[in-house]
């Protein structure tokens, strides 16, 4: 017996519940009433009206239907008045996380609350998020094109068709049948394109690669870089700018598009679908999913195989996933999701730079008596509770964890899925793990003068047809050396 779908995810619940109690009172209706009418808990019809439960369309058809009304009536999104819409905007604005980390309370927009105290407060937030993006207003137009691309993703639940169909094609050309992809077939494949590969101790510092276009040769460091890249990862996704027809990016939202896209390339020929796919089904049937099986089966490096998991495990087997890289110091440097889990982020939807919650894996990770041993772990959190994996790795930049996660629910396909220990999130609440304990407040407000490291960081406005960290003269000059 299947569940009944839930609404579309593009309605706004904040919307339908206003429209739902519009429709309610028109009809004269108590919740009670409305209660007897569909069998529903009257409790449970509040939930719904303040925005706080997502219905099911069984739930939805039998509210329209003893209000007499379409169902269309209660999805559309405009608000059924100027001050249900003035409500609507109230709820939105309280629920954005730089709101919340204020710790102010949320007030609630119900009929007692005054037209002109509320037409107050949506002024006052208007102004907060207009100062809160003006003080981005320098790396804002990548950082809200980084969001955008985590929204494509989330959409495509981080499966690009078109580009494992890409490498399924190079790699029928170059007559590769079974298993992981050698360094005899990365040879294959940059013949195949019309490269040569070229290995160089004398590389620009701000690159991975350089390719002569002209002489069709492609420059790679002698060994690798010891940031945990994979030397061949770094041949194929030079490889494949040329395979997706990727031009000089126009933006930066250009920019990162491309690199997603030639990572992903790299991963679905390092990691072929058909074989990935086949080994995750057979350790999924064991109930022992697990990432470092899946990196030891195929020989690449940690983070790629969490990455390619992630490409594979919602479109193959209804695993909703997410991912995470956060520094020893608590900041993500990268994170994705198609599992609604609650990433921290600033007022254009950024998350990297963020802090994340002292309570989550990748954080506690790091407080564990092995954090180098394989580490699991369950997460109440406001969204729900998530199950996570992680592995840490040192870098040159320090060490960080890398997070795979799935809700509750979908934790018992995985290897550690019964593990006991959990934790207990309340983020963005500043109580949670942001806000200092009253005592030490006490003892320490005025007595402190913390001198802040500045962090440099990646998401900067980008010139057209240049790339961000990359020195054009130095690799002018090295291609003129080579020449």
């Amino acid at each position: 017996m299947t569940a009944s779908p839930s609404v579309e995810p593009s309605v706004d619940l904040v919307t339908l519940g206003q429209r739902l109690r519009h429709l309610r009172r028109t009809r004269g209706l108590t919740l009670d009433q409305l209660s007897d009418a569909v069998g529903r808990a009257p409790s449970q019809l509040s939930l719904i009206e303040n925005g706080k439960r997502e219905p099911k369309l069984s739930v939805l058809q039998a509210i329209a239907s003893a209000l007499g009304v379409p169902m269309q009536d209660l999805l559309r999104p405009e608000a059924p008045s100027r001050r249900a819409g003035l409500e609507i905007e109230l709820a939105h604005f309280q629920q954005n996380p730089a709101y919340q980390a204020l710790g102010l309370p949320a007030v609630r927009a119900g009929r007692r609350l005054p037209a002109d105290a509320l037409e107050a407060l949506i002024g006052m937030h208007r102004e907060l998020n207009r100062v809160l993006t003006e003080q981005t207003a320098t790396p804002e137009v990548a950082r809200r094109a980084n969001a955008q691309l985590r929204a494509d993703m989330r959409r495509r639940d981080n499966y690009f068709a078109e580009i494992e169909q890409a490498a399924a094609r190079v790699l029928q050309s170059v007559r590769h049948t079974t298993g992981p992809l050698s360094q005899r077939g990365i040879l294959d494949i940059a013949a195949q394109i019309g490269f040569t590969l070229h290995y160089v101790n004398d590389l620009p510092a701000s690159t991975r690669s350089v390719t002569d276009l002209k002489n069709r040769r492609i420059f790679l460091p002698q060994v690798a870089s010891g940031k945990g890249h994979d030397p061949r990862a770094v041949v194929l996704q030079t490889l494949g700018h040329f395979v997706l027809g990727h031009n000089d990016p126009s933006d930066y939202g250009d920019f990162l598009r491309q690199r997603v896209e030639v990572n992903y390339f790299a991963a679905a020929l390092l990691m072929p679908e058909k074989f990935a796919v086949d080994f995750l089904a057979e350790a999924k049937a064991d109930r022992a999913l697990a990432i470092d099986d899946f990196r030891d089966a195929f020989g690449v490096s940690y983070e790629t195989a969490a990455h390619r998991f992630t490409n594979l495990a919602t479109h193959h087997f209804g695993i909703p996933v997410h991912f995470a890289r956060v520094h020893e110091t608590g900041i993500v440097y990268k994170a994705y999701e198609n599992d609604n889990v609650r990433f921290p982020s600033d007022v254009t939807g950024a998350i990297e730079g963020q802090p994340v919650c002292r309570k989550w894996a990748s954080r506690t990770v790091f407080e564990a008596e092995d954090p180098y041993s394989s580490f699991y772990q369950f997460t109440d959190t406001g969204a729900g509770t998530y199950w996570c994996t992680v592995h840490v790795e040192s870098t040159r930049s320090g060490e960080f964890s890398v997070t795979v996660g799935t809700p509750y629910e979908h934790a018992r396909w995985f290897r550690g899925g019964d593990v006991p220990g959990r934790t207990v999130s309340t983020c963005p609440d500043p109580d949670c793990c942001r806000r200092p304990p009253a005592a030490l407040v006490d003892r320490w407000a005025g007595n402190a003068w913390p001198s802040a490291r500045v962090h440099s960081h990646l998401l900067a406005a980008l010139p057209p047809g240049t790339f961000p960290g990359v020195d054009n003269r130095d690799v002018y000059d090295f291609l003129e050396r080579r020449a």
